[in-house]
Parts: structure tokens; sequence; C-alpha cells
């Protein structure tokens, strides 16, 4: 019996530290017990080494020659008894394609198959190629729309002559470059930060709610800094362009610098463009002016880099490889201590797994996610390091939301960080979707978005500290879902979230259920300086309870939008629920449905619009404000035993030590004590 099967057997929700614990033990004792075989029998040991060669009969070179000689002893009917450990000597493996693993390529529960370094982190898997032949620029014209104080210290290089000839476009999903193990920056205009549109035209007008904008795609700039960019060929602009948490890189068409207006190539930006948003510019060769900053000509192929330090004492690689490993279908693989880096895409893909586990790994400077796992059940990414990913860390989407069958996928102990620095918006740290997913132990912070977006059913989200998120956005939510009446079930418990303000301090949200998302747990949390930090966006049976809230302003949201500008959202599901008896495509009144949610039942019954069921119970809220709860959902809500600007007597809130002492009058009211020691990376 595996771990999940023996979580099936506990009550929904437990998400104690002695579980967890438990669960740890547990896993260590199944793995050691599967390398070891019930009869004793030995893992037989491949090893891959850089000194290695693929004719012989090892130690191999690839991973891939290592595979199929797996491929050749299950062929022969000869795999282990004990399964089969490939280990990975100190060294820099360099992947030109991904290490596919299929059904064919797994092991059993008693004989796993594990590949892992044999020094946790020495051996380096990378997608990329480092560059050689760099040479000064000589061409006149080129140095000419350089800044006179920075010729003498760029660069070239011919990529086609290192063999690679694929790009991708400027925009996004192509080449980048790593200069000693940092992601360097696309010549751009500012160097840090934005600039903002000085006016749109009256093109095509739009008006959001008496937000106005243009959708025409031409506005007006300040200042004189596009004279420099006359020869740009190749010229973006990245911008928030009508929402704070909408971006998009936008071809440049035109530039009248007499007139001061920028014209943007079609297709337009969906919402348009309004004023006083901000960009910036990008792909700019005459805006190389800072070390790290680099432009490649894509029609020559020549990079043009600007290094931070000599080339002779660091190593430049572009990224060429799409993905680094790819497992499809196939049972008990092990992935363990690896570092992975520089791959176009996601560096790691599990499609349809059963019991595969990622542990221990490094994953940094990938051009998608570090991890995906889709489809299958009771696959993991644990004690993982996953940082400068240029969309998210792990994605976890599993499980059967017509049948509620749940994945028991999980991503735990990880250290997630500096993420979405490409795709800034909705590339999270962690997604969870589906069904019976779990992100829990995990410390994530640093980003432009949010930490965990979450949707589907029954998902348990614990023991997380997430800090210094939703960093360059607004309107946006550390932990976030919204949309769905169906998607119920889900606990939030036992995390830590601080110093979550928004864009600018313009202010965000801490947990958001946005648009009238249902039937979510928020309790026993933890938020220090956090704007909004529980947020009900129209939506019914959410319970808030046993939450602490210092410094948060407000504490909680509540309001009707259903009732008012929400209602064109609300009108169709309405609709489809009348006359098809489903909502989105799903039964929402037959089995297991109306089994596992009753409340849905009865929803048309009243008014379907109104925020009805939500409670809101014994919580502590110190030094902020309380509620932000729109008038017409007050009367709907239940209010039980919440402490409210009373002292709740915290034993060192100066040192950020916001346990209570035991004459806190909350435990008056019924508050149970948060675990704030167990929360975070496991000790």
């Amino acid at each position: 019996m595996n771990a999940y099967n023996i979580l099936k057997l506990f009550p929904c929700g437990v998400g104690s530290t002695a579980f967890v614990v438990f669960l740890h033990f547990l896993a260590a004792v199944c793995f050691l017990g599967a390398v070891s075989a019930a009869e004793g029998a030995r893992p037989l040991k491949l090893v891959v080494s850089e000194k290695g060669d693929d004719q012989s009969k090892g130690p191999f070179a690839t991973l891939k020659r290592a595979r199929d000689e797996i491929r050749a002893l299950k062929s022969k009917k000869q795999f282990p008894k004990g399964g089969v450990i490939v280990e990975l000597e100190e060294g820099e493996y360099t992947v030109e394609e991904p290490l596919r693993l299929t059904s064919e390529d797994g092991g059993t529960e008693e004989a796993p198959v594990v590949y892992r370094a044999a020094s946790k982190g020495k051996a380096k898997l990378r997608g990329g190629k480092v560059l050689l032949d760099w040479h000064p620029v000589t061409e006149g014209s080129l140095l000419s729309r350089l800044n006179e104080s920075v010729r003498d210290r760029v660069v070239q290089t011919d990529l086609k002559a290192h063999g690679i000839s694929e790009y991708g476009t400027s925009e996004g999903g192509g080449i980048e470059l790593f200069f000693n193990g940092q992601p360097m920056t696309l010549a751009r205009w500012p160097n840090e930060g934005f600039v903002h549109i000085v006016d749109v035209l009256s093109i095509e007008p739009v008006n959001v709610r008496g937000t106005k904008g243009d959708k025409g795609g031409k506005f007006i700039y300040e200042g004189d800094r596009p004279l420099r960019w006359k020869e740009e060929k190749d010229l973006w602009l990245h911008g928030y362009w009508f929402w704070d948490w909408s971006d998009q890189r936008m071809k440049v068409e035109a530039i009248d610098t007499d007139e001061r207006i920028v014209t943007l190539s079609p297709p337009q930006h969906n919402y348009g463009y309004r004023k006083g948003q901000w960009y910036y510019a990008m792909n700019a060769f005459s805006e190389i002016d800072v070390p790290g900053e680099w432009y490649l000509d894509r029609e020559e192929g020549i990079l043009t880099f600007y290094p931070p330090s000599s080339l002779k004492e660091g190593e430049a690689v572009v990224s060429v490889a799409p993905n680094l490993i790819q497992v499809e279908g196939a049972a008990h693989v092990r992935i363990e201590g690896l570092f992975m880096e520089a791959c176009r895409e996601t560096a790691f893909v599990m499609r349809d797994a059963v019991s595969c586990r990622v542990v221990g790994c490094t994953i940094r400077n990938v051009g998608g996610q570090a991890v995906s796992i889709s489809g299958g059940r009771d696959c993991s990414v644990e004690g993982c390091n996953l940082y400068q990913m240029a969309k998210g860390g792990v994605s976890l989407n599993g499980g059967d939301r017509h049948t509620l069958e749940p994945a028991g996928h999980f991503a735990e102990n990880n250290h997630i960080h500096d993420f979405a620095r490409w795709y800034r918006m909705y590339n999270g740290g962690i997604h969870v979707n589906g069904v019976g997913n779990r992100a829990s132990h995990n410390l994530i912070h640093d980003a432009p978005h949010t930490a965990i977006f979450f949707g589907g059913n029954e998902h348990l989200i614990e023991f997380n500290e997430i800090h210094h998120v939703c960093e360059e956005s607004n309107d946006a939510g550390a932990i976030y879902a919204g949309r769905n009446w169906t998607m119920r079930g889900t606990v939030i418990q036992n995390n830590y979230l601080h110093d979550i303000k928004g864009f600018q301090d313009r202010g965000c949200v801490g947990v958001y259920l946005d648009d009238m998302f249902c039937g979510t747990i928020i309790r026993n949390n933890l938020f220090y300086r956090v704007t909004n930090a529980a947020f009900i966006g129209g939506g019914r049976d959410n319970v808030v309870e046993n939450n602490v809230f210092v410094q948060c302003n407000p504490s909680l949201h509540v309001d009707a939008r259903a009732m008012g500008w929400a209602k064109y959202h609300t009108d169709g599901w309405v609709k489809e629920m009348k006359e098809k008896k489903t909502h989105l495509g799903l039964p929402f009144l037959e089995s297991p449905y109306i089994d596992r949610y009753p409340a849905l039942a009865t929803l048309l019954r009243g008014d379907p619009y109104a925020p009805e069921g939500n409670l809101i119970a014994r919580n502590v809220h110190w030094d902020g404000t309380w509620g932000g709860i729109e008038g017409k959902a007050k009367p709907m809500l239940q209010m039980k035993d919440n402490l409210l600007d009373e002292d709740p007597l915290f034993v060192r809130p100066e040192k950020l030590n916001f346990r209570l002492k035991k004459k806190s009058p909350a435990f008056d009211l019924g508050f149970e004590a948060i675990p704030l020691d167990k929360i975070g990376l496991a000790r």
C-alpha cells in the first residue's frame, strides 16, 4: 500500500505535523524496501560518466544509453528483482534531445527505476550550448548606434557557426542567454522599471465600468528616447496596457518622433490601452548600455553581448533543447539529486505516470516551468530548489472532475523563487488543478504575480510560507482561484502569508476567491501585512475561520458582485443549469456532486446571485482594518466569535512571534492555536 492509499484511510483534511512526519517516514521505508527488495535482492547499478562510452558495457556516456540497457534487460526478462539505479557521476551532460521514458521504462513498487546523482547537485543536465569565438564589434554602422562608453566592451559571436539556427521570436519562447548561471537581459529601456503612457488616441474607444481607454494601438509617449530606435528592425514593447494583471509584448510598427506617437502592430491587445499604464522597450541593439544586456540579429544569427565580467573567467550559454526529461505512461521512476538547466521549454514533463518522483533536484534557467505533471496518479516533486524559470515552478493536474476520483499528486518541501521572469502573469510557483492534489511545506517568494493557482476540487494547500509575490501586479492574489460554482472542497490551512502589497503598494489579495468561487475553507492561517487578506468575491458556502490577521488592510473582503456588476458572468451559468441541468458541462445534480456538495441542489431554489452560506468564525484581527464588506453582502454573512480590535496578547509581536499567550481572550471564543513552527520548509 502506497502513501496515498494510506492517506485515504484518514479523515478528510488531515494536516497535522505528526501525519506529515509519518508520511516522510513511510516514504523512506517504502523506498529503501524497494531498492533492497523483499527477498534481499539488490538493485543493479548502471553508471553514467563524462568519461563513459556508449559502445561499451559501462560506464555509459549518456542517460539514453542507460535507459536502453534497462530496456534490453526487460526484453530478455532479466530485469532485477531489486530494480535498477542509474547513477550519474559528477559532471556536465549536454542534452540535445530530452531523455524520454515511456511505459516500458518504469519499474514496480518493489523494483523501481532510479536515476540519481552520485553526489547531490553535482551531476548537471544542460539543454544549452556554450558560446565561444567572441569578437569585438568592429562595423562602424553598428558602433555608431551604441553609447560611446560601451563600444569597446561589447562583443559578438555567430550562432550559425555554433550549429544553432532556430531562435524563436523576440516575443518569447525561443533562445535565451545565461552567463555564469544568471539570466541575461534582452537589451531594453529603461534598464529597470517602466515608463508611462502619456495618452491614447481616440481611434476605437473602450469603457469598462468607467475605466476608459482605446483599442486603436496608438499612444503618445514622453521624451526623445525613441530617436535612438530609428534603425531597430525588430523593436518590441512590454507593457501592462489596460489592467494591472494583463501584460503583453507588442511589436512596434512605427514611431512618429515629431508627434511622439507609437503605432503597435496588430493584432492589438485584447483589452486595449490606457493613459498612465506602464511599459518598456526591448530587443533594441542601440540599448545595449549596461553589463548583462544582449541582442540577437535573427536574420544574420549574430548575438551581441555586454558581458558582466571577463568571458575568459565566465561561461556564456544559450538554451537549445526543448525539454530535459519526459516521462509518459511510466510507473515507479525516481529522479533524484540532479541539476537541470538551460532548456527552452519545461525542464521535466510527466504525463499519465504512476508513483513517479522528482526528489532533491535543482532546476533553474528554463524557458517554461520547472516540472509539469498531468494525468496519472501519485506523482510528486519533493525537496527541490526551483528558481529563475521563465514561467512557473510546479504544475499538478490530475484526477477526474466528473467522478471526483483524486489523483494524489503533491508538491512538498520545495523552495520556489524568482520565477515568471519572462511570462510575468498567470505563471504561479505552483498550479494545482483536477481533484485531490496537495501543495505543502513549500517556501514561495519573489515573483511578479501569484504564488499558488488552484482550480478543481478537494485539494489541500497547507504549511506553505509565501511572501513578496504579486510584486508587479494588482488585483491579484497570492493564492488564487475563480469563476466556478462546482469547484468545491479545497482546504487552505496552516499557511503563513506575509509582505504582500501589490505593485507600487497599490494593494492585492492574500487568498483570492474570485468571481463567485465557492465551497473553500480558509482556516488556521497567519496573514501579516497583506492587503485584502481573505477575499470572497461574490462566492457562496466559503468558510474563513481560526485565522490570525495582523496589519492587514483590510483583513476580510466580501462582496455581492453577482448581484451587481458581475451579473453577466452568472447569467449564463443560471441559464445552463436550468435548461441542461449542468454547470460548465458538469452534471451538478447527479452523483457524486449531489452527494458531496448538497448545497448545489438548493442553489437555484433561492437567489443564485447572492453570496449566501459564507461563515466567518473565530478569527483574530489586530492592528489594521477588519472588514471591506459590501453592504448587500453583510446580512448574508454568518459572523461568529471573532476577536476584532482587542489585544490578542501575542507572545512577541515586535519579533514577529504571533503565537498567543495562554491568557489570550481569543481562546475564550474557541480559537485553536496555529502550529506556526511547522509552517514552511520541513526542518
